[in-house]
């Protein structure tokens, strides 16, 4: 086979959550276990960073494998999902996969663990351990698939644990309540490791009266969990390292405690916290100086290929793309689109999302006077759009119904001037697909 029918091959194999959803999820780490024996125990051979959270875990994690790199260390990076192509998720030095690789690994092992039935997470995560393993990688940034206790992921003794923050997402699997949901991240924490928590966050959104939950409750799942697996435990956010933070073009400047000024070209309003979190990583870490921080943060688009991440596509008219599906991620993303608005702006909205997510709290969070246009993800877990379009309606929210995303962005794009802006979200699907079509 080559690499696209092997991958077809593995699709139509396995499970694959971004797919089917639930269907997929395989909790408990028997089977990954089973297979790390079989395959000589890869991950032992590099040291790593394990990242967990509801959101924020990509850019943390992408940052952290850039000051990596800076620092002339050989550096792997399993990321999930992907947007374009599967080997995105395994990278070395910002490099993907080899495609021959893919092939030659699924060759020699399928047959022989075939019948433990893995999930493509699963395989994907041996994969990309032994692949790193092969690679001779120094260091590598391990990010969780789902929750983190039951994780495949979670067989790995790291050099360091980050949990970014917690949401409502995934309720299914981890919980209706952001304790419970922190206890299941807090599953990554190892004995003698220092785990590092970014955000302790509460909840007090009227639509949800019963989740109302105190920042301090969350803060104690997590005291509680470090007692209990005896890891060292670190708030960032107790001990901010981003002193204050501005916008200069496509940039953002943070000045720090040690760095002194820092710049990104991650401009999300989100990402000061991420900022705070990697930093307060590194800290712990003592492994890059201060000029290989500051160049792997101005760097990392560049070394790691980061995509999806309130990403400026062109500039007249400015397409932004984001990857953002959940209450959290739009806690951040609607003040931010509702800015262009306020500034006198047109704003136009491709929109789509799946229907496992809490999709009314994300829709009362976006801009009422934008322009909508809704359209299907193109997975079997999406919602249809024209039922997207009815709940969008019930929070003052119009637009046109589109059958795909394709099709959503074209007549957006034709509509929009050079001063307007035209945003990509709602769903890793929707961002994929115009990805896909903008770099074809």
């Amino acid at each position: 086979m080559n690499y696209e029918e092997t991958l077809q091959f593995l699709y139509s194999q396995l499970p694959v959550f971004e797919s089917v959803g639930a269907h997929a999820y395989k909790p408990g780490l028997e089977r990954v276990r089973e297979m790390d024996e079989l395959m000589g125990h890869p991950h032992r051979s590099f040291r790593s960073i394990h990242v967990a959270g509801t959101n924020g875990k990509g850019t943390t994690c992408h940052t952290l494998a850039s000051v990596l790199q800076c620092s002339g260390h050989k550096t792997g990076l399993f990321t999930s999902p992907h947007l374009i192509d599967f080997d995105e998720r395994i990278r070395v030095d910002g490099v993907p996969v080899s495609h021959d690789y893919v092939v030659a690994w699924v060759a020699e092992w399928y047959d022989r663990i075939s019948h433990l039935r893995p999930s493509f997470f699963e395989l994907a995560t041996m994969m990309a351990f032994c692949w790193f393993r092969e690679q001779h990688c120094d260091w590598a940034v391990i990010e969780v698939g789902l929750g983190g206790r039951l994780d495949s992921t979670n067989i790995i003794t790291p050099a360091l644990s980050v949990i970014t923050n917690v949401s409502f997402d995934h309720t299914q699997f981890l919980g209706d309540t952001l304790p419970q949901i922190a206890g299941e991240k807090a599953g990554i924490m190892k004995r003698g490791v220092p785990c590092v928590v970014g955000e302790v966050n509460g909840y007090d959104n009227p639509l949800h009266p019963e989740r109302r939950c105190e920042a301090d409750a969350v803060r104690k799942a997590y005291v509680l969990a470090a007692q209990r697996a005896g890891a060292p435990l670190f708030f960032a956010c107790d001990n901010p390292q981003v002193l204050w933070v501005t916008h200069e073009g496509e940039q953002m400047v943070y000045r720090t405690v040690m760095e002194g000024e820092l710049t990104s070209p991650l401009t999300g309003d989100c990402q000061p916290r991420n900022a705070n979190t990697v930093l307060t990583a590194l800290h712990l870490l003592d492994i890059a100086t201060e000029e290989q921080i500051r160049e792997g943060f101005a760097e990392v688009i560049g070394r790691t290929s980061l995509t999806g991440r309130w990403q400026t596509l062109q500039s007249r008219p400015r397409i932004i793309a984001d990857t953002g599906h959940n209450e959290g991620c739009f806690t951040y993303l609607g003040p931010q689109l509702q800015a262009f608005i306020d500034r006198g702006q047109t704003l136009r909205i491709v929109f789509g999302m799946v229907a496992d997510k809490d999709v009314c709290t994300v829709l009362a969070l976006l801009p009422k006077r934008a322009e909508y246009y809704w359209c299907n993800a193109p997975t079997p877990r999406a919602l249809p759009a024209d039922e997207l379009s009815r709940m969008a309606a019930e929070q003052g929210l119009h637009g046109k119904v589109y059958a795909s995303a394709i099709e959503a962005y074209s007549a957006a794009l034709r509509q929009t001037r050079p001063e307007d802006i035209l945003y990509i979200g709602g769903s890793n699907f929707i961002v994929s697909e115009v990805l896909k079509s903008f770099f074809r």
